[in-house]
């Protein structure tokens, strides 16, 4: 059971960016346990977003408090050209979920013997997600920070990185961003940033086709 509810909360206020703002929060932002998704066209403040979650890169202004064992997973992540899935896997992972990490492989057709440069990009963000979806703490809240973790992934992973999702929104926090490729997908909480402003939408229903409308 976990002993701590995984949270964000933005500040009204808060404002991201290199020196100059991107995007302001005019209004405070609550989130919990549960998938949230962040939307905004190339260049508006995503990546920079998850970035200063994660605390490597610093606020414009503003204020944020996070509560959980976070971990954040970029888009560019790279492991060293030889080495292997199964090597990330035995290096980074408990013991105890090594066995079940190793089984998720099989089940989506990732070669975990296979070099690490000789990857498909597909396979590259399979074992990165694996090893981060691993890594997540049975005891406590998480928060799982991922840059368009689906980007190369084929339906059929995605489907089953879907299913681990909905069966641990108890304990983990997920802020997804993405680009979504179909317009029936369902969003019920999601993060847009319009142009300069960023905002938290939250609606049972609420569709990827809805809202893309609102985006500029």
């Amino acid at each position: 059971m976990s002993h701590q509810i995984p949270s964000i909360h933005l500040d009204s206020g808060l404002e991201i960016g290199y020196g100059n703002p991107l995007a302001r929060f005019g209004e405070p932002v609550s989130l919990s346990g549960g998938t949230h998704f962040l939307l905004a066209r190339n260049g508006r403040g995503k990546s920079t977003l998850l970035r200063t979650l994660a605390r490597t890169l610093k606020p414009v202004s503003g204020n944020f408090r996070t509560e959980g064992f976070m971990q954040y997973l970029p888009e560019d992540l790279r492991f060293d050209a030889e080495i292997t899935p199964a090597m990330i896997f035995r290096t980074l992972l408990p013991k105890a979920r090594l066995g079940e990490a190793m089984e998720l492989a099989e089940r989506i057709e990732l070669d975990v013997k296979k070099p690490y440069a000789r990857l498909s990009t597909g396979n590259r963000r399979k074992t990165n997600l694996i090893a981060a979806e691993f890594a997540v703490k049975p005891d406590r809240g998480n928060i799982l920070l991922l840059d368009e973790p689906f980007s190369g992934l084929d339906a059929f992973a995605r489907q089953v990185f879907e299913e681990i999702w909905r069966a641990s929104a108890a304990n983990v926090l997920r802020l997804v961003s993405c680009h979504p490729d179909y317009d029936s997908m369902e969003m019920p909480s999601a993060l847009l940033i319009e142009g300069r402003n960023a905002r938290h939408l939250n609606g049972g229903g609420q569709t990827w086709s809805q809202l893309k409308n609102l985006l500029n």
